[in-house]
């Protein structure tokens, strides 16, 4: 079931092409909510970019040494020592 939101009619103006792709796709009954959705899309979009510019600079490689290898081999860093401590406790209750 659709959420009910307060709408409000509008103008926009846009190409006539752009206008026919629109219909080929969704039907001209289709176009208000095909623009609800894209503009919606955009939306979210644009402001998740911008969080992202925001928070650049947030994260100090100097904070945080052991990621200089990368992500990937910390991972797998900690993988290791994981398993060793395995074999250790393993061999220790055999």
């Amino acid at each position: 079931m659709r959420e009910e939101i307060d709408s409000r009619r509008t103008h926009v103006v846009m190409p006539e092409t752009l206008l026919a792709e629109i219909d080929e796709l969704v039907g001209a009954r289709g176009r208000s909510q095909f623009l609800v959705e894209a503009a919606s899309y955009e939306v979210r979009r644009r402001r998740q970019l911008a969080a992202l510019e925001g928070a650049l600079g947030a994260w100090s490689e100097t904070d945080h040494p052991e990621l200089s290898d990368g992500a990937v081999a910390y991972q797998n860093r900690l993988r290791a020592e994981s398993d060793h401590r395995i074999q250790r406790a393993d061999a220790h209750h055999a």
